[in-house]
């Protein structure tokens, strides 16, 4: 079994002056970053958490990385079943539970992918491939909840 170790910076920018004080003493702002990767994403919390609504927030960084590990292995999937896809795009939802101590958990994520394929007679095929990608996406495999697929199929 192969391993494969990832490292990333994630940096706390949020200090404005009293440190962690008190709860609304400090903003939420962070950098997340990567050796050799381009650029910092730049990051808060929730607005529901006293987040800046205008940074992605951790959930939303979990959301889309369930949508493009299920992109990526999907895109496999057609390569190598000869389904031609000339584009995807996929709003993918979820829902986060809060319980009353404020932890929580996602209870819920719906892919909902829109795929352009060439060639009508591979529609059921590429249908098919989005349970297959999700067997195989490291990301959902690592979820302890149910992944939904509302995949539409076009033909282009």
């Amino acid at each position: 079994m192969k391993k494969h170790k990832y490292e990333i910076k994630v940096e706390w920018t949020g200090n404005e002056g009293l440190g962690t004080s008190n709860y609304k003493s400090y903003n939420r702002n962070h950098s997340i970053e990567g050796e050799g990767k381009y650029g910092a994403i730049l990051s808060s919390s929730d607005p529901s958490f006293l987040g800046d609504k205008s940074r992605y927030n951790p959930e939303d960084l979990f959301l889309s990385s369930l949508s493009s590990c299920h992109m990526l292995w999907y895109l496999h999937l057609c390569s190598a079943n000869n389904i031609i896809v000339t584009d995807y795009i996929d709003n993918a939802t979820g829902i986060m539970e809060e319980f009353n101590n404020g932890s929580g958990k996602f209870e819920e994520v719906v892919l909902n992918p829109v795929v352009t394929i060439k060639g009508s007679e591979m529609q059921e095929k590429a249908l098919l491939l989005h349970k297959e990608a999700n067997k195989m996406c490291f990301i959902a495999n690592s979820c302890n909840f149910k992944i939904s697929h509302k995949a539409t199929i076009l033909e282009g």
